[in-house]
């Protein structure tokens, strides 16, 4: 026959241990169910899923002189496919990261393109507002005079090596509210928490000495 005060101290025992595996049990349940700060505040996933291509040029091939700053500052027909479902409007940043500058050079900044769209045909005008051949708004490039606005090309110091030139395309899920002329990083900005996917397409371009 067990003493009183070792049958109560048995009791706490088992007490204790019904207590530590019920509330064990309840905060995996909870911890399971909870979506959690990680989940209900977690950034939408971009994929790279959009193919673009030109008929300029070919992945990781040189520019056409006649795209470039060497030549006529024609832009590159560009088209794509596999946009995903949901797309609202699209929009497009070229860029140079090899340019000695702080931040890579801007050589294209086009927006508002309409989701129906597959292409941008060669040689766009250089405004602010497009209507033919396609509906688009273009901003600023990375030069401080001159043509400003719409897409230079190429043009990287003489002797500096082979530069990569990023054609970047953004689906997002609804119309950007930008006016025309906007910079990258305001495009940027504009697209943040709205980007569906992208699709990359990189050429080169070098000067010799």
């Amino acid at each position: 026959m067990r003493s009183a005060p070792s049958y109560r101290r048995f009791r706490r025992i088992l007490v204790g241990l019904a207590l530590c595996v019920c509330g064990c049990s309840t905060g995996h349940l909870t911890e399971s169910a909870d979506p959690g700060p990680q989940r209900t505040g977690q950034k939408r996933a971009v994929s790279m899923s959009i193919t673009l291509t030109s008929r300029d040029f070919s992945p990781g091939a040189a520019i056409p002189k006649e795209c470039t700053g060497e030549g006529t500052d024609r832009s590159p027909q560009l088209a794509w496919a596999n946009l995903p479902e949901g797309t609202r409007q699209l929009a497009l940043i070229c860029d140079d990261p090899d340019a000695p500058t702080a931040e890579p050079w801007v050589h294209w900044v086009i927006y508002g393109l309409d989701p129906t769209l597959h292409e941008l045909p060669a040689g766009l005008p250089k405004d602010a507002v497009l209507e033919k051949p396609i509906r688009a708004k273009q901003g600023k490039n990375s030069w401080p005079s001159g043509q400003t606005i719409g897409y230079r090309g190429p043009l990287p110091p003489p002797g500096h090596g082979v530069h990569h030139y990023h054609f970047t395309l953004y689906a997002l899920d609804q119309p950007l509210e930008l006016a025309p002329g906007a910079d990258k990083q305001q495009l940027l900005k504009a697209m943040q928490g709205h980007i569906l996917a992208t699709g990359e397409l990189i050429g080169t371009y070098e000067r010799k000495k």
